[in-house]
């Protein structure tokens, strides 16, 4: 960029917030960095923005979920595809499903982790329960360093709602859904916003058990979804991926990830410069081509029009990784212009 090559510089935050200002700190003071990339997920991005809002620097987050409601930093830009209203924008796609069903659900069981993500999707999902007239019969936080979720799902079982929503970090994604496997959760809708079930290493360590569960997502390969270059993109990051020990599908963090330097790259490039309030103001006020499609920001830093997808996993036999490749897989349910398929229903069926 400008004629200079880019270095990342980064440190491992070991996913632990605590760590996150003294890193951030390191990077501004001593390694005298240009351009501010977040780290990965709401947890880690909240205790950055203290450390580099008073310097004015622009942050370009990935996958934050409604961090700019509490500071309102005017150069702050999420890649999150969950719009402006990301806290209910989250899950309203999961209740839109619901609502439509016949004969009508009723009643809803929400439970989530104590973080700073769960707690916000939690808090969204429940008023988008209550605003499309669901009764909410069961609701519960579970502390981030739970490893037995059968108690909280005999509670669920024993609250016997139509609905089960989750919000959830990738280790209580996984535990929570060989709970609802071995309990036999008899709900008629299940999942919600349980992070991780996206991922390779999870998918085919969880294999039929995910069948006919609901969650978000931002790429499947589906027809109904194009993308210019982000075939080519994921054809180049999964033989790097294969070797080097990441997520062997890539298909729902490194895409943003890449779109989220290409807006900075595009700003940087246009306004000429490192001017931080130069850079912030561009991105502010244009699109940007990326691999995950035309972005533009909303004043808050989200993204102008969300595209939050309800995917549910149909047709998963073992655990072979190559299955989730094709299409048929992950089904997209929501939104209808990018519907690729029906839902299964009930879950428990």
């Amino acid at each position: 960029m400008l004629g200079r090559d880019v270095e990342l510089v980064y440190y491992d935050d070991q996913s632990n917030p605590a760590l996150v200002p003294a890193i951030y700190a390191k990077l501004r003071d001593v390694d005298k960095i240009d351009l501010v990339i977040s780290s990965y997920g709401t947890n880690m991005t909240m205790p950055v923005m203290p450390v580099v809002i008073p310097k004015n620097r622009v942050v370009m987050s990935l996958f934050a979920l409604a961090v700019n409601d509490e500071f309102k930093y005017p150069y702050y830009f999420s890649m999150f595809p969950a719009g402006s209203d990301g806290i209910h924008e989250i899950s309203r796609g999961f209740f839109e499903i619901a609502k439509e069903q016949r004969p009508a659900l009723r009643t809803v069981c929400i439970i989530g982790a104590d973080t700073d993500f769960a707690k916000k999707a939690a808090e969204g999902a429940h008023d988008n329960a209550i605003a499309m007239g669901f009764q909410i019969v069961y609701e519960r936080s579970y502390p981030p360093t739970t490893v037995d979720f059968n108690p909280i799902i005999r509670g669920v079982q024993a609250a016997n709602p139509d609905i089960v929503y989750v919000a959830s970090y990738p280790l209580d994604s996984v535990g929570i859904v060989r709970a609802a496997n071995e309990i036999k959760l008899k709900a008629k809708l299940f999942g919600g916003n349980m992070v991780g079930l996206q991922y390779a290493a999870l998918k085919t360590q969880l294999g039929a058990q995910l069948n006919n569960i609901v969650v978000h997502d931002f790429y499947v390969p589906e027809p109904t979804l194009h993308f210019s270059g982000i075939e080519e993109f994921l054809n180049r990051y999964q033989i790097k991926a294969t070797s080097g020990g990441m997520d062997e599908l890539g298909y729902f963090v490194p895409p943003f990830a890449y779109a989220n330097l290409q807006v900075l790259g595009q700003a940087v490039a246009a306004v000429g410069s490192l001017d931080q309030k130069k850079i912030g103001d561009y991105i502010r006020s244009n699109s940007f081509t990326t691999v995950v499609g035309d972005v533009k920001y909303a004043p808050n830093g989200e993204w102008a029009r969300p595209r939050v997808l309800m995917v549910q996993f149909q047709n998963i036999e073992g655990n072979n990784l190559g299955q989730f490749r094709k299409p048929g897989t992950q089904v997209i349910i929501n939104p209808k212009e990018l519907a690729s398929g029906a839902l299964r229903f009930p879950y428990s069926q």
